[in-house]
Formats: structure tokens, sequence, C-alpha cells
């Protein structure tokens, strides 16, 4: 349930600290007081839209901060896990959100900050605020199919996951039909040049790192002069130069006089030892190596054409050869699809009839289980407007298969192949038809808390909350709302903005918000009300402005029987 809700700065609220507790809320106050500041608070700490405008003027910034006590097995749990955000089931999970004057958003779960995306998605395992654009949905046919969806529970929802996997396979098979099935000239074209393409590139017997190889081999060709002549110079200062025979004669002379003083002259004729050595051994690996050198120069006009025609390549398939090799295996895939269209086609077709059939299939045992639920939820829903005194009208989920196409195939969609639309007849004798055109605002109202009531057993949704749901209604159907909240409070935690005492007597918990002037600012404020002043709120709501001892005797009276009714 959500236990505390902190504001700040948020239009003409300064600054509320509220404490809420377990069943049914009603909020009430004078029109203009601030009711609907409350629901736009609630709706910011679960992802609702902000903007600049709901920052109260002079400050610089809203802050609103819910405090959630959850069971340990809540589903919202989950979702923080999923999502990487630390929490402790055990504890109370905290969800924060500031808007700043210049337009800015920032939000934060239990200290972490997270995207407004994020906090949409735990937001709606927590909260769930019915305002009148909800009957406006509740008008859409589009949303009907949804609504059965949820209500049929989780074989239905697996066997709807089923077919939308299905039906994505339908869709993939049908859209490389409709890309092979385009006959145009330009086909026949790209045909032609997929054919050059694959040929020049395959005569080109390219291999990966052959580039790279060439280039070398081109350097080595160019300079083999060069090489040779340089190499041999080396050879000829070490061999004929007399360069070994220096060293050799360095090394008689210091052999003569080393056994003199061999502390000193013994390191350096062992250099000069190893010096002569090496010096012999390169010596004899110049001339190996000046023996090899080769000036091929029919090996490098080779060496330069294939560099020219893998340079060439490159300019027109790819910047590297692994690249060009790529390509080449994409526009052979799309050359042979080309060259076999008449084959791919029929296995295409083939392909497509096949899915079909599946995913028809389990359309069909989609749409067993949605007459099934469809019955049961129209059941359900009359005997709630019954309670709700509309028990002459009569509800239905209408279930209809989609038509057949162009192909003579009963015509699959995203969703299968139904179409939903509730309908009704608010009166005995008349037919049903869709709600847009019978529904009143107060019969509208009736039906979607009759809806709520069905749903919040089955997405455990904890905090429900009304926007003046009892719009249109009076006297006797305004006392079956508020029985129906207050039945409603004992699985979750209500909330409702009322104008009307009926509904407002039923309440566990009475709220007023107060709206007051200081000076040229207003503020407004939230009170929890006590029996006595309850009885006043009472009285101001049944007689308007004036309270007499006669309005809050009929309060009292009020808030007696409703201790009755919640009792029995």
């Amino acid at each position: 349930m959500l236990h505390e809700l902190s504001i700040r700065n948020l239009a003409v609220i300064e600054e509320a600290n509220v404490q809420f507790h377990k069943g049914f809320h009603v909020l009430t106050g004078e029109t203009g007081a601030g009711k609907s500041i409350m629901i736009d608070a609630l709706s910011l700490v679960v992802g609702g839209r902000g903007s600049s405008d709901m920052v109260r003027y002079g400050c610089d910034r809203t802050e609103v901060e819910a405090l959630f006590d959850l069971p340990t097995d809540h589903p919202v749990w989950q979702r923080l896990s999923a999502l990487g955000i630390q929490h402790d089931s055990s504890e109370m999970l905290i969800v924060r959100r500031e808007l700043t004057a210049s337009g800015k958003s920032s939000s934060r779960v239990n200290g972490q900050l997270v995207t407004i995306t994020m906090l949409r998605e735990i937001g709606e395992s927590l909260v769930n605020i019915h305002g009148q654009h909800e009957h406006q949905s509740l008008l859409k046919s589009e949303q009907h199919l949804e609504w059965l969806d949820m209500y049929g529970g989780a074989e239905l929802l697996s066997v709807k996951r089923q077919y939308q996997e299905q039906y994505e396979r339908l869709l993939l098979v049908r859209s490389q039909l409709h890309e092979l099935d385009n006959t145009s000239r330009h086909n026949v074209h790209m045909q032609d040049l997929y054919a050059f393409q694959v040929e020049e590139i395959t005569a080109a017997k390219l291999k990966p790192g052959e580039d790279e190889e060439l280039l070398e081999q081109r350097k080595m060709l160019m300079y083999a002069e060069k090489r040779s002549s340089s190499v041999n110079e080396a050879y000829g200062l070490l061999n004929d130069g007399q360069g070994l025979d220096a060293i050799s004669r360095a090394i008689s002379r210091l052999t003569d006089i080393v056994s003199y003083d061999e502390t000193a002259l013994s390191p350096m004729l062992e250099q000069l030892q190893s010096a002569f050595y090496t010096a012999e051994d390169v010596m004899y690996q110049l001339r190996s190596y000046r023996d090899g050198i080769e000036s091929d120069p029919q090996q490098l006009q080779y060496v330069e054409d294939r560099l020219d025609l893998i340079r060439s390549l490159k300019r027109k398939y790819g910047e590297t050869i692994e690249e060009i090799q790529t390509y080449l295996e994409k526009i052979t895939e799309e050359r042979d699809k080309l060259e076999n269209r008449e084959e791919l086609l029929e296995q295409l077709k083939a392909q497509e009839a096949e899915i079909y059939a599946d995913a028809y299939q389990v359309a069909q045992k989609l749409s067993e289980l949605r007459q099934e639920a469809a019955q049961q939820l129209s059941g359900e829903i009359k005997e709630h407007l019954t309670q709700l005194q509309m028990g002459a009208a009569n509800f239905e989920v209408n279930l209809q298969t989609l038509p057949k196409d162009e192909t003579s195939y009963v015509r699959l969609s995203a969703t299968g192949i139904d179409h939903a639309v509730f309908m009704m007849s608010t009166n005995p004798g008349e037919p049903l038809k869709p709600l847009h055109k019978v529904a009143s605002g107060g019969e509208m109202s009736r039906i979607m808390l009759a809806l709520k009531t069905i749903f919040a057993a089955i997405d455990q949704i904890p905090v429900l909350v009304f926007d003046e749901v009892d719009t249109g209604v009076s006297g006797r159907a305004a006392q079956a709302i508020a029985e129906k909240l207050s039945k409603l409070a004992r699985d979750c935690q209500v909330f409702s903005i009322t104008h009307l005492p009926q509904v407002a007597c039923m309440a566990d918990h009475h709220y007023e918000i107060r709206k007051q002037f200081v000076g040229e600012r207003t503020y407004t404020s939230v009170v929890e009300l006590t029996d006595e002043l309850r009885i006043n709120e009472l009285a101001r709501m049944l007689g308007g402005v004036e309270i007499t001892e006669k309005t809050k005797h009929h309060a009292q009276e009020m808030l007696d029987l409703a201790i009755g009714l919640k009792g029995a």
C-alpha cells in the first residue's frame, strides 16, 4: 500500500506530508482547492507526464516522494531485479521524482537513478489511476480485446504469446514473398549487374591479407639491385677489405702480451675474439643473402598489375579484401534468389501456407479461450452492474471473427482472428449496441468501476485511485458506487476524489483539501479529518457553505449508516 506521500512546491501546495492507511480513502474539498494536485503528485511518482508548469511559482523545483509498504511476493520486486535496481523486499520501497523550473526531470527508486521509462514500468505495478480520460478509452473498441485477454488469465495469455510468435514468422515470410514478387525491369537489371560483379570478384581469386603480402613483395623487387650492391660491398669490406684480417692480427698481438696483465687484457681479448666470430658469421650470412637476391622485372610487373586490380575492386566493393568477400557472399545470394526466383516463390508460398495453418490453429485455440472468457466476463460485469443500480442493463462482450482477405483465408491480425466489442442495452427490450452509442457519463462511471473491481484481483496493483468516478450519478446509484468502492478496498488500497457525501461517508479515512490565501500567495494543505471535523465536512457537502445543526445531524446519520453497511 501507499504508506506516505511527501510533496514540495507542486502548484499551490508548498509542503505536504500525508500518511495513509489500509482501506478506502476519500479526498474532498471545495472546487478549486487543489484535489486534482494530489492525483498529479501520485501520477508523477509512477512515471506520469511532468512539465515546468507544475513547479510552484517562484520555486526552482518540485519534489514528490512516495513510500510504499508491499508484501515480499509482490510482482514489483521481480521488476526491480530485472531492471538492476537494488532492493530489499522486507523493507519499504521509496520512489522520488523531481521537476525543475527549466523543465528537467529526474527519478530515483530506493535512491538509485532511473529513466522515466523504467519508472513507468515500475509504476504500472504500484498505482492505477482512473480519471475521466479512461471513460474515453473504454469507448474505443480496439481496447476491448486487450481487456478481455487480461481477464482470460495465464492460459489465454500463454496461447496468445504462442500465436504472436507464429504471426511474426508469417509476417517475415510474407515480407520475403513481397520482395521476391517484384518482377520489374529493375530486378532484371540487378540480375545482370550481380552476375557481372560476382564474375569480376570471383575471377580475381582474392586471398585474405594478399594485398599486404604483395606490397612487401613489390618493395623487395623494386630495390633488388640496390640491396645486392650494398650487401656485396659490406661483404667485400669484411672479406677483401681485410676487415676480419685486421681483427685477427689484433687478437694475435693481444695474445702475445695477455700473460703480462691478465686482469686488464684478458676481457678485451675475449671481446675481440667474440667480435671476430660474430663478424665472420655475418660475412657468411651476407654472402648467402647476396646470392639469393633476384632482379625479376616480369614478377615486379605482375605484382604491380595485381595491386592495381585489388585497388580497383576496393573502390567498387569494399575497403578491405575481407569486405569485398563479404559483399561477394551477399550478391551471390541475391543473384541466386533472382535466378531461382520461381522456385523460391513456390518454396515461400508453401512455407507461408504451412505457417498460416499453424498460426490459424493457435488462433482458433485462442479464440475458443476468448469465447469462454467473454461469457464469464459478461456475466461478472452484469452482476456488478446490478449491484451498482443498473440491474435492468444487459451487457455482452461481442466476439466476432475477422473477415476473409483477398486470398479467401481468414485474415490474421497481430492479436488473432477476433474483434471484441463491449455491447450494452440500458433498458429492457432494447437491442445491444456498442457502449459509445448507449452509455451516459454516469453509466460509464459504473461500468468502469465494475471493470476495475474485477481486474483488481487479477493485476495485483495495490493502489487504485478514482478521480471523480461518481461524476454524473446521484441518489441510490451514488450510494451503490460508495458501497462498491468500500468493498473493493478490502482487497487493495482505494483513493477517491469525490463531491458526493454518499461516497465520502463510506470511507475508512477522510482527507480534506483546504485552500487559503496568505498575502498574495495561495496555499493548499491536506488534512486527515477527525470524527468531528469529518461531520462538518460532510455537512458542508450536504448543505453547501451554510453548515447547520440539521445538516450536521444528517451527516452523523450518514456516518452511522455507513458503519453499519461496512460491518454487514
